[in-house]
């Protein structure tokens, strides 16, 4: 069983957050489903990808519904159904549902969240509550000091 991270972020962008796990995933051999609500802001992280990994570090991926799903490294959707099979781990951006037992399945659920959204921050508290009274072993980390801290673990 996987475990659940939350994110609170105050200090960089969700974006450049998002970059920066998909960066070490992909290191790791993962494939992973960025899962958002928006259909707009997964068209827009499809363009932006090619651009903020860097010329180094580009950052394979491709927009759901495609015949090429499956072979995508990096998989961008808005579909709310559970992850499908293959996929290693799931990051969660704009309070995009993710269910407890997802974590059965993957290796790693990112729950990223801005801070300075109120709307935002009460989703995660209620996503972070879905998962704890699961039993899913679930950690908040925060970089209000300026740089990333476990503030809480459960499980």
């Amino acid at each position: 069983m996987g475990a659940a991270l939350f994110y609170h972020v105050t200090e960089s962008s969700v974006a450049e957050v998002v970059v920066n796990l998909l960066g070490r995933a992909l290191e790791q051999g993962w494939k992973i489903e960025l899962r958002g609500t928006l259909p707009d802001r997964m068209h827009w992280y499809d363009r932006s990808l090619w651009e903020m990994g860097g010329a180094e570090s580009f950052l394979p991926h491709g927009l759901a519904g495609r015949a090429q799903d499956a072979l995508q490294p990096v998989l961008l959707t808005t579909a709310s159904q559970p992850a499908k099979a293959g996929r290693d781990a799931v990051l969660s951006i704009d309070g995009a549902e993710v269910a407890p037992e997802e974590l059965e399945r993957h290796e790693r659920v990112w729950i990223l969240f801005d801070g300075h959204d109120h709307e935002a921050l009460s989703r995660a508290r209620v996503q972070w509550k879905q998962f704890t009274a699961a039993g899913a072993k679930a950690q908040y980390w925060s970089e209000e000091s300026g740089r990333w801290q476990k503030k809480s673990e459960s499980g």
